[in-house]
């Protein structure tokens, strides 16, 4: 990883877009750290340590803690996720906007990223009113009127949609990628407050040296083993039939096709913790429950710290990988695409037994990797468990993410630099 960015470093095209990416990222940290006015940010801070069993502490997490600071960017890119998720059921359950994808080339893309955008502005919207409801009902909003609830919602709208055209300006002129990368720069800017919060916890006695060297060791293996799924692959063979063209012969080769074991990526994760999470977050809109009552007993047993959270939490994960990969790749089409080209995979005929072969597969392949996510995500649970460290529960996550971006990043750079090398070549 350090030799490929040292290797771009050296290349001024490259370096110029690392440091257009660099000065983005300083852009939006600037953004994270700026208060949305009308709201006591300290009680706000308070009140956060009691909510993060909700998706309240997830989103704090994927916002680089501006959620609980209420700055201008506390909603982070969640909306754009959100919204890109909706439009990628919506394109598979409407015919019309599937064929907006398919057939639309460039322009229908173009389409469907504009609507996405709107969709991002809405959810802002509605999630920076929800975010209002919630603190003004803790009374942290002075004065609480008309206005500055318009302020409020509208400053956390405004961020959101600064944020999205950020991602893009990095997509388009940085090195790629920039949604995640954003994403990334928000979670690992937390690490220097865990440290710190560590260290405290070391000088005060809460904390062990047996348990902090325990999570290191454990965040080494989580990081070998992302490292190692994420690159892991199931090729099958494909063999293409000689053909005559005029007086050359084209094909006769044989290649594969890679089926990546987790080919959903981190998002079943996010979709799974955010149902999981749902209840707890409906909860802390009301009254804390009474000692000892039935309620109380339930918001225990669905807190993020239970041994049952983490069993529904692992079964969702595994429920939206299948469900994700349907989303993202059709063996069907793959089926006809091979045929089109003339290929067959040795031993089955082309069309439906080649499609149904890569369903089965597929399936494998699909399970193993979905119970690779929910050991990753569940292990920092089952630790926390009986270490009793805040923010271990989302640790699995947020390593998941870091990880699985700055892979994706060092293989685009790669990616640019072999293009760089052909085009020089061709020049």
């Amino acid at each position: 990883m350090f030799e490929t960015f040292r290797n771009a470093w050296h290349l001024p095209d490259l370096r110029r877009k690392i440091l257009f990416t660099l000065f983005i990222l300083v852009i939006f940290r600037v953004g994270s750290a700026i208060p949305v006015p009308f709201i006591d940010v300290a009680a706000l801070g308070q009140a956060f340590e009691e909510l993060g069993n909700t998706m309240v502490g997830l989103m704090d997490m994927m916002s680089g803690s501006a959620f609980s600071h209420a700055t201008i960017f506390a909603l982070s890119i969640q909306p754009y996720i959100n919204a890109s998720i909706i439009m990628n059921l919506l394109t598979v359950g409407i015919p019309a906007l599937e064929r907006m994808v398919k057939e639309g080339g460039d322009e229908g893309r173009k389409k469907i990223a504009s609507i996405t955008r709107y969709a991002t502005v809405g959810l802002g919207l509605l999630q920076g009113f929800a975010f209002y409801m919630l603190i003004a009902r803790a009374g942290l909003v002075t004065p609480n009127n008309f206005w500055s609830a318009t302020v409020i919602v509208i400053s956390f709208t405004a961020g959101t949609a600064f944020i999205m055209w950020l991602g893009e300006q990095i997509t388009e002129f940085g090195i790629g990628n920039g949604i995640s990368i954003i994403l990334f720069a928000s979670i690992v800017s937390r690490g220097p407050s865990m440290i710190d919060s560590a260290s405290k916890g070391l000088i005060n006695g809460t904390l062990s040296p047996f348990a902090v060297i325990a999570v290191i060791v454990l965040a080494i293996a989580i990081v070998a083993f992302i490292v190692y799924i994420n690159s892991a692959e199931r090729r099958v063979p494909v063999q293409y039939a000689k053909r005559v063209v005029g007086r050359k012969m084209y094909g006769g080769q044989t290649t594969h096709l890679p089926l990546k074991v987790n080919m959903s990526g981190v998002m079943p994760i996010i979709f799974a913790q955010s149902i999981s999470t749902f209840p707890a977050t409906i909860a802390a809109f009301f009254p804390k429950p009474d000692a000892g009552s039935f309620w109380e007993g339930f918001l225990k047993a669905i807190s993020h710290e239970s041994i049952l959270y983490a069993i529904v939490y692992f079964l969702l994960i595994i429920a939206f990988s299948y469900f994700y990969t349907s989303i993202q790749f059709n063996p069907i089409e793959i089926a006809n695409n091979i045929k089109r080209n003339g290929g067959y995979i040795p031993g089955f005929r082309p069309g439906k037994p080649t499609s149904d072969f890569i369903q089965k597969i597929l399936r494998k392949i699909t399970l193993f990797g979905a119970i690779f996510l929910g050991i990753i995500a569940i292990l920092p649970i089952i630790m926390n468990y009986w270490m009793q460290m805040p923010g271990l529960a989302l640790g699995g996550t947020s390593v998941l993410i870091v990880v699985g971006v700055a892979l994706e990043t060092m293989r685009q750079m790669e990616s640019q630099m072999l293009m760089r090398h052909y085009k020089g070549f061709l020049e």
